[in-house]
């Protein structure tokens, strides 16, 4: 498995090269798309996320049962999430048995944002990924007693397919929790995306959550050219990711070479690291 870090890397000045890059999320795109410009590279922004909205009517009821039901274990994955809950608890004057109820269990936390967001509310995790990634996160898992144990677990509007199917071998009884949801991007985009990569057209995508991963190879996959867009990631296009977690959608995907940047998980690192890649490895 050649997942990418970069780690040890010699000091290299930052360039793209002409290097085409395709930008996949929608938030702050055109910000990105700057930073690759002035890199000197070129930019297509190629969205594989639609919408992301709170849904707060779904929010509020699975608080209520939240509250109403603490449940033994609590398994938070992103920090962005659980402040969301929090503002929704607030809003229901539920925010002091929302923090009860956390208090009370046994939580279990995925990626360092997450874990910040618990400290500033006074809480710790009793256990937390060691890599900042779902496989991590069910490693740390795996010497606890889940079985018949009531579990609640947050998501951020997307399924975390290999959590809950290993929470499910254990035998846990999972509540789910997704603060937010996702609506898929249009067709035509993802058509676009697909071909530019099998076309070889872009040099590198770079995605900054897993819906667009997910988005974009149920699509390929609809098409029926999934194998042939994960031997492009394999061959002339790189993958890059934002952090970890973002990096292990793509492997769970079957895409191996991931360059992300092993610290820093922002838009700007990611490309600095990509350049980094392109350089080292006179791609």
């Amino acid at each position: 498995m050649d997942l990418s870090h970069r780690e040890g890397i010699q000091e290299v000045t930052e360039r793209l090269g002409g290097r085409t890059i395709a930008l996949t999320g929608p938030r702050k795109a055109e910000d990105m798309a700057k930073i690759v410009e002035k890199m000197g590279g070129t930019a297509l922004i190629r969205p594989a996320q639609g919408t992301v909205f709170l849904d707060d009517v779904e929010t509020r009821k699975s608080l209520a049962d939240w509250i109403a039901e603490p449940p033994a274990w609590t398994v938070l994955t992103t920090g962005i999430g659980l402040d969301a809950l929090f503002n929704v608890a607030a809003s229901m004057n539920a925010e002091s048995d929302l923090l009860k109820v956390l208090q009370q269990s046994s939580i279990a936390a995925r990626g360092y944002k997450t874990v910040n967001a618990l400290r500033k509310r006074g809480l710790e995790p009793l256990v937390r990924d060691d890599d900042g990634s779902t496989s991590g996160l069910i490693r740390s898992l795996a010497e606890y007693e889940l079985h018949g144990t009531e579990v609640v677990l947050q998501l951020h509007g997307d399924p975390a397919p290999k959590l809950e199917a290993w929470l499910e071998e254990q035998e846990a009884n999972v509540r789910r929790v997704l603060p937010y949801r996702h609506i898929p991007p249009e067709p035509e985009q993802l058509e676009q995306l697909l071909d530019d990569i099998l076309r070889h057209v872009i040099d590198a995508a770079a995605f900054t959550s897993a819906p667009q991963i997910r988005n974009l190879t149920e699509y390929a996959r609809s098409q029926g050219k999934l194998e042939d867009m994960i031997q492009a990631f394999q061959g002339p296009v790189v993958a890059a990711a934002v952090g970890k977690i973002t990096a292990q959608a793509l492997l769970e995907e079957g895409i191996t070479r991931v360059v992300y940047p092993p610290e820093d998980e922002r838009m700007g690192s990611m490309v600095v690291e990509l350049a980094r890649y392109f350089q080292t490895n006179n791609a």
